[in-house]
């Protein structure tokens, strides 16, 4: 590996020239920004420090040694199957889940080139939920069942708002607009759904529609684990055309890059990736929105940050999962209602700094 001097600034950076690593093997070369791996390098730090807490922290407390040694198979009976079966799965839903949403956040919001083009405020996560609950409420399906209903409810929405959206290729507010509307009427249609379910069915229907990690079994990280294998090297691949078309259509047309092909292919995989994981954890809210903005500030790099948005999510959710079992304990909050109050706060913040930035 290399260092070459540093560069010009990119136009929307603080103004500092980055400094670009360059790792080369044969014929393939890979640039990386060195503020870019310590970010990503402290994000991981950060998410093991949570999974420790997380992992030891409940009604049974485990010290940090201990859950370190049970982790590397050392541990107590005890201890292992509190953390391998009930704890384990958990964390690892949380942290699956919001790289996921982390994502397919970045993904989206580089296609509409706007901070508001997340998939929970243009309604792909209302159509996974739909898709979802069609499963849970009609077919009393299982988790794996949850999972392919809520892909084909996502891949349907976005599709749906693609086709709307589409006119000599998708804008940003166009797609933000349209994707609003069909998520009004998502909305109304799970409402509906939940009125005509029983009591039962309808009452765990709504915790999951607030978005909950409680219960989380391996069966709901299988699929998960199998959606991040598939979609997250696509996604990696995919975040340098998006660079390119956030320059424009025709300067990525004169680099050879054909724009409705890659943005087409791009919300596809951020529709998996965000379906997939409202199927395990429910629609949470505000992480596919926050994640990718966090991630650009603390990088300072413009454009589709994937492996920083993965982090920053996978921070943030696991985070925010354990305040939601800590803070009123011995009352468990849904993580959705944790995201929701924190994510509230930030889109206010974010639609007001906007608003200033377009009226100045």
């Amino acid at each position: 590996m290399t260092t070459t001097p540093p560069t010009s600034t990119h136009p929307r950076t603080t103004g500092r020239p980055a400094r670009i690593l360059l790792a080369r093997s044969g014929r393939v070369s890979v640039a990386f920004r060195s503020r870019s791996l310590w970010v990503c390098a402290g994000l991981l730090v950060t998410t093991l420090v949570i999974a420790v807490l997380s992992l030891g922290t409940g009604d049974f407390v485990i010290s940090p040694s201990n859950v370190l040694r049970t982790l590397f198979g050392d541990g107590a009976t005890k201890d292992t199957f509190i953390i391998h079966t009930l704890r384990l799965p958990r964390l690892l839903t949380a942290v699956l889940v919001g790289i996921a949403l982390g994502i397919g956040g970045t993904l989206f919001q580089s296609l509409s080139r706007n901070p508001l083009g997340s998939p929970d405020i243009i309604g792909f996560n209302t159509g996974a939920a739909t898709g979802a609950l069609f499963v849970i409420l009609v077919f009393h399906g299982t988790a794996n069942q949850t999972a392919v209903g809520s892909l084909i409810g996502g891949v349907a929405t976005a599709l749906l708002v693609y086709v709307l959206a589409i006119t000599r290729g998708v804008h940003g507010y166009r797609l933000i607009l349209v994707g609003i509307g069909v998520a009004a009427i998502l909305t109304s249609v799970n409402a509906y759904l939940m009125t005509r379910a029983g009591l039962r069915d309808a009452q765990g229907a709504m915790v999951w529609l607030t978005g909950s990690l409680n219960g989380r079994s391996w069966e709901h990280v299988r699929p998960i684990t199998l959606a991040l294998v598939l979609l997250v090297p696509v996604a990696l691949w995919l975040g340098r055309d998006l660079r390119f078309l956030e320059l424009g259509d025709d300067t990525a047309g004169a680099l050879g890059l054909k724009a409705e092909r890659t943005r087409l292919l791009a919300v596809l995989v951020g529709v998996g990736l965000t379906a997939l994981a409202t199927a395990s954890a429910g629609p949470i809210g505000f992480i596919a929105l926050s994640a990718p903005q966090v991630a650009r500030r603390l990088t300072g790099v413009p454009g589709p940050n994937v492996v920083p948005s993965a982090l920053t999510g996978a921070v943030l959710l696991a985070a925010a999962d354990l305040a939601a079992q800590r803070i009123f304990a011995p009352t468990q909050l849904p993580v959705g209602v944790m995201t929701g109050a924190i994510g509230g706060v930030y889109l206010a913040w974010l639609l007001s700094r906007e608003w200033r930035k377009r009226r100045g």
